[in-house]
């Protein structure tokens, strides 16, 4: 490749941010306007994010829907809270990952997650793509080294700013190792903003602790199927749930069939959601 084709993104410790062929003008490089599918995706996409008013809502369509523009083994959204270097974040997944886990990782890393804001400021406040397995950024971190564990190390990068100027949100997208690419860079482009509205209005919508809502969890599932429920939501396969609970896979298999019948869904995913939405899972 020649020097003038790579974008370097000068840093310590460096991070290579990736030629976008569609801003370069490379013949025959991937669009998602040059492709009838991917564009209706992209509009569906975008019209389902104006329809994201609760938490259980937005889980299912970065989960979900969103997967067909950018498939991700894990978001993590974060937000400045005002203090130099501390974030609010919240993270989804419906992989084998503990989300509140990976929440605190990003909180308390010191190198990845900064030389990550930092590449994207330098490259003009535009998604920047980062593969954690290869970067000697990812180099001491723990939040590096567990999303390269799960197999989440490939990573688009985009965040949004406020009037001043200043980091208003950032979201990271763990990806299957060789997922993430020019094209993911310039779909996160067009869908971060869309996403950062969506996660302002289910914090603003989220119901305040206390406020007397009785979950529906008595009435809907027993006592074990919503705590093997929350192991889902914490990314345990059947196994791990067997060990955790100290039954068989077979057992916990058994249950989540019961669990899919009960709230009439098909798949994990679902289920969660309208866990979520019915308030059977206080997260």
């Amino acid at each position: 490749m020649r020097a003038d084709e790579r974008l370097t993104v000068q840093c310590e410790p460096r991070l290579r941010v990736l030629p976008d062929p569609l801003m370069e003008g490379a013949a025959g490089a991937p669009s998602v306007r040059g492709e009838d599918l991917q564009a209706e995706s992209l509009m569906l996409n975008l019209d389902a994010s104006l329809r994201v008013y609760a938490r259980h809502e937005f889980f299912s369509w970065t989960q979900g829907a969103l997967q067909s523009l950018i498939e991700h083994e894990l978001l993590i959204c974060a937000m400045p809270n005002g203090e130099p270097g501390s974030f609010y974040v919240d993270s989804f997944s419906t992989a084998p990952v503990e989300p509140a886990r990976l929440s605190e990782l990003f909180r308390q890393d010191v190198t990845l997650v900064p030389q990550l804001i930092k590449a994207w400021e330098e490259n003009h406040c535009e998604p920047v793509v980062f593969d954690a397995a290869a970067g000697s950024a990812a180099a001491g971190s723990a939040l590096g080294r567990e999303l390269e564990r799960i197999g989440a190390g490939s990573i688009v990068a985009h965040g949004t700013y406020d009037a001043s100027g200043e980091l208003a949100s950032f979201f990271t997208f763990g990806c299957a190792p060789g997922m993430a690419g020019s094209q993911q860079r310039r779909v996160a482009g067009l869908v971060v903003p869309f996403l950062h509205a969506a996660w302002m209005r289910i914090r603003i919508n989220w119901p305040a602790e206390g406020a007397g809502v009785k979950p529906a969890a008595e009435s809907v599932l027993t006592a074990r199927e919503t705590e093997i429920l929350q192991w889902i939501y914490h990314g345990k396969s059947n196994i791990e749930i067997g060990m955790i609970l100290g039954i068989s896979a077979l057992t916990v298999k058994n249950h989540v069939q019961k669990i899919l019948r009960k709230l009439n869904v098909l798949n994990r995913t679902q289920a969660i959601g309208k866990a979520l939405a019915l308030r059977i899972l206080n997260l």
